[in-house]
């Protein structure tokens, strides 16, 4: 059994700026505005779900942009729940940062079930305490995503004793790039806590600008390599998410390498 590949929607995080994004808040604020309304909804979402299934994929990680606990009602989780089962796609996680009250908590777990994951992926230090029997209750894991850590020991002081492995780790390979840490060794050190995997590719240096795979500084290969080695069995996000110009037909390429280097 080889790992689920999917489509990170946050990939399309400038869309709605045109892609002429001034920094993550804006594409955050801006898709956040053009998905919330219902009576748009179904339409608005259909078409993310059609354009992940024209680059090939059938899996993929539903970002909160596109599908936000703090405004998803009911009738969205249905409508979702229909399109998504209308276009045969599967849910490799609910892309959404945890944050520390239990009722947030609670409202994104019911969103990731809704969705059919048992996977959420977001950066975050909860409270293990209140994190740990929400997750239980709705049969779910919490891969801690990392952003700011230096190294794997920074994000496993997070993870803790796991809470009975219902918390682990979300592999951003981009970020760990950025840090300036091998993002296969990462892979290696945390491979009794992987949860889920982000296989992002950025260019040298401090800003995070993501890239086509294999024109920054992630040892891509390396890293499905290593995967493939630990016998992993999650998912693996196909991510990039520039800011000017549509990552589209990168992510159908990377998409292809990758099937190409499990096979």
């Amino acid at each position: 059994m080889t790992p689920t590949i999917s489509f990170m929607s946050a990939n399309y995080v400038a869309r709605q700026t045109g892609w002429a994004m001034h920094g993550w808040g804006d594409g955050d604020r801006t898709t956040n505005e053009h998905f919330r309304p219902l009576e748009t909804y179904a339409e608005r979402f259909e078409e993310l779900l059609l354009d992940v299934r024209r680059l090939g994929f059938d899996a993929l990680d539903v970002w909160g942009g596109h599908l936000n606990a703090i405004w998803a009602t009911p009738e969205h989780l249905s409508i979702a729940r229909e399109l998504l089962d209308r276009h045969d796609l599967a849910v490799a996680s609910y892309a959404y940062g945890l944050g520390s009250s239990a009722e947030r908590i609670e409202s994104a777990c019911a969103v990731a079930s809704a969705l059919g994951t048992n996977v959420v992926g977001g950066p975050g230090e909860p409270d293990p305490g209140v994190l740990v029997p929400i997750l239980k209750k709705h049969g779910l894991r919490f891969g801690i995503e990392n952003h700011p850590e230096k190294t794997p020991a920074e994000l496993l002081a997070k993870i803790g004793d796991g809470g009975d492995g219902t918390i682990g780790a979300t592999v951003d390979t981009g970020w760990w790039g950025t840090q300036g840490y091998d993002a296969a060794r990462t892979i290696e050190e945390l491979a009794d806590r992987l949860v889920h995997v982000h296989l992002k590719d950025v260019l040298p240096g401090a800003e995070h600008v993501t890239c086509r795979w294999g024109e920054g500084c992630v040892p891509i290969e390396e890293c499905v390599r290593v995967l493939v080695d630990l016998g992993y069995q999650g998912a693996i996000s196909v991510e990039h998410e520039p800011e000017t110009y549509d990552p589209s037909e990168d992510c159908r390429a990377m998409r292809e390498q990758l099937e190409a280097w499990l096979r």
